[in-house]
């Protein structure tokens, strides 16, 4: 077993070594908080304790030592009371609203990285929350983007017999499978050589683990490194081309401001000071009041008197010929 476990340790070139995240999803009762259990006690029982969150905000009691618990945050009754909600809306919602803080679970998964080797989340019965819910979503992306992920869905055999059953399981596993593009492992519980309760089959789960983390290093990570990649030269671009249209109508606004800069006579008249000085903004007009009273009072009296001695001049003119006549 040992050498199984060790050979899931994926690391980044150079880097720091990773934990392998386990994410174990499953319709209610099919077993997932017993196997995230059975799963506890043989990694302490290797001496690899993993990190242990738990998701399901209703559990009564959780069977393992839990690093992170939901119900710690979100209080479930409260949510149902507050919001007019059932039970399924109920943990819905505790989902939703623990998920805004998910930035703060990867922080405390990162410092805890070098130490265990294995991430173990114990999701609630209600799958609709990875399948079109937007917690589940927000979940699985941000543990993706930065850890080696896993879904493990546990599927309970003995109801399974039931067709319908079977096909629902199936239907579930194949929509979180397209969604999420993550390796995925279906863990049929509750059969002869495969049981949470009793342990067996484990080791043969490890294999397939250390084969998921692989195929997560291989396919997964190269594609959401592309993907990232070219987000960021979209995004890139897109500034570039708003930086662009910004200099082009700044310019155009330039080259309009000179353009009647220039059509601006640099003489004015008179009449065009009083035209202009009606123009002006109140707060101008106001500062300025006492001056613009100068300069219009100047401009008068500078015209005032040559045009007063023109018209003596023509009327002493006008006299002097009616009588010479």
């Amino acid at each position: 077993m040992a050498a199984p476990a060790a050979a899931a340790e994926p690391q980044a070139s150079g880097g720091p070594r990773h934990p392998v995240c386990l994410l174990v999803l499953g319709m209610a009762g099919s077993g997932k908080t017993t196997f995230v259990q059975r799963l506890t006690g043989h990694l302490h029982a290797q001496g690899t304790p993993p990190y242990v969150i738990n998701l399901d905000p209703a559990v009564h009691e959780v069977p393992f030592p839990a690093n992170i618990d939901i119900r710690d945050t979100v209080k479930y009754k409260e949510v149902m009371k507050q919001y007019g909600l059932g039970p399924n809306g109920g943990i819905v919602t505790s989902l939703n609203l623990f998920a805004t803080r998910f930035d703060q679970v990867m922080k405390f998964i990162e410092k805890a990285q070098n130490m265990s080797k294995y991430v173990l989340i114990d999701t609630p019965g209600q799958i609709e929350v990875f399948t079109w819910s937007a917690s589940g979503t927000i979940i699985t992306e941000a543990l993706a983007s930065s850890f080696p992920t896993v879904v493990i869905y546990v599927m309970d055999t003995s109801r399974s017999t039931n067709p319908v059953t079977f096909m629902s399981n199936m239907l579930y596993a194949c929509s979180i499978l397209y969604k999420t593009k993550l390796p995925f492992i279906v863990v049929m519980n509750k059969v002869v050589g495969v049981s949470a309760v009793l342990g067996t089959g484990l080791d043969e789960l490890f294999v397939q683990v250390t084969s998921a983390a692989e195929e997560y290093e291989r396919e997964y990570r190269p594609e959401y490194e592309r993907l990232k990649k070219s987000l960021a030269s979209a995004e890139s671009q897109q500034q570039r081309e708003q930086l662009e249209r910004l200099r082009k109508d700044m310019g155009s606004v330039a080259l309009d401001a000179g353009t009647a800069k220039d059509s601006v006579s640099p003489v004015l008249h008179p009449s065009d000071l009083i035209l202009t000085r009606g123009t002006l903004d109140e707060e101008d007009e106001e500062a300025d009041s006492d001056t613009d009273d100068i300069d219009h009072r100047v401009t008068e009296e500078s015209h005032e008197e040559p045009a007063f001695q023109n018209f003596m001049q023509e009327s002493m003119a006008q006299y002097w010929k009616r009588n010479n006549k």
